[in-house]
């Protein structure tokens, strides 16, 4: 197996996370710094990330986490700030988010000790859906600013993919993307003339927010992991 991908497994970072970690010189095998991410490793290998040997892999955790307002989606901050990953009793498992929502953002994330499948739910190529739902001023959005949106806007980092975008109510947007630029519902909406007041992710490829309290979390079944799992493989 890959050095980045057992690393994954371990819990110890996403599959990119972990490449970044190997390339930084804080791996060794067997006792020797490596720097290549696709070096091939096994269990008897000796794989230690800081000094400290892996010993297997942990069991695969995927939690369902509704982030309140003023929460930050990191495993951890030099700030002090709460983070989406407090949220989860860790039991001591490595847990990370999949994905970000902006501090005042608020709505579903995933947290998970799956490299591989973070990696998945994340990279563009797989283009997995997320939806908004955005409360914007002025209000209503007009049917051209609608169009927009639907066919794609010109943003400073290009023009974003097509989206599914509708008006449940004056000023309330539904948008889904499968793209993952920085604050990217917010730019859109700005670029079409309306400032978004809040913003709230309601549903992560197959799975919805429903009634999950803010700060609740809830741990997948496997069947639900294996749904997601497919979804991020068409």
């Amino acid at each position: 197996m890959r050095l980045a991908k057992f690393l994954a497994h371990a819990g110890v970072a996403s599959r990119r996370g972990a490449e970044e970690i190997v390339r930084a010189g804080r791996v060794s095998v067997a006792g020797a710094t490596v720097t290549d991410p696709a070096r091939d490793v096994d269990a008897d290998s000796g794989v230690a990330v800081d000094g400290r040997f892996l010993e297997g892999e942990e069991e695969r955790m995927v939690f369902v986490v509704h982030k309140p307002a003023g929460v930050v989606s990191t495993a951890r901050d030099t700030h002090g700030r709460r983070t989406v990953v407090d949220l989860v009793p860790a039991r001591g498992a490595r847990l990370y988010p999949v994905g970000r929502l902006d501090a005042e953002s608020t709505g579903l994330m995933l947290v998970t000790n799956d490299g591989d499948l973070a990696n998945r739910l994340t990279h563009p190529s797989f283009e997995v859906p997320k939806t908004y739902r955005a409360v914007v001023r002025p209000s209503p959005v007009s049917a051209h600013a609608l169009r927009v949106m639907r066919e794609g806007v010109e943003l400073d980092d290009g023009i974003t993919a097509p989206a599914r975008v509708r008006q449940v109510r004056p000023g309330v947007l539904e948008l889904t993307i499968h793209e993952g630029r920085n604050h990217q519902v917010r730019r859109m909406c700005e670029a079409v003339g309306h400032r978004v007041r809040t913003l709230e992710r309601i549903r992560f490829g197959p799975l919805r927010l429903d009634d999950l309290p803010p700060g609740g979390h809830r741990r997948l079944k496997a069947a639900e992991v294996e749904v997601l799992r497919r979804g991020a493989l068409r």
